[in-house]
């Protein structure tokens, strides 16, 4: 698989912590999005970490076509 899955059709809000680590699922198979829970394993997928700069609510994506990953940038919005 060389193209990730679809995880999801909308981004997934997220009160993150400053300094704490997320690892964001680029496979899109993960049963925790937008969290990877090691579904990729086997493929050429790897999870993507995101270090929080702050305390804030952050829109992570979960259709995987983001140009801005993890964060959601609006790709979800051009899938049928």
């Amino acid at each position: 698989m060389t193209t990730p899955a679809i995880g999801g059709k909308a981004p997934i809000p997220v009160e993150v912590k400053a300094g704490q680590d997320y690892w964001w699922c680029t496979c899109g198979q993960s049963k925790n999005q937008p969290f990877c829970d090691g579904s990729h394993k086997g493929s050429t997928f790897t999870p993507q970490k995101f270090t929080a700069p702050d305390d804030k609510k952050v829109f992570f994506c979960t259709c995987k076509q983001t140009k801005n990953g993890p964060m959601c940038d609006g790709s979800h919005k051009a899938i049928a």
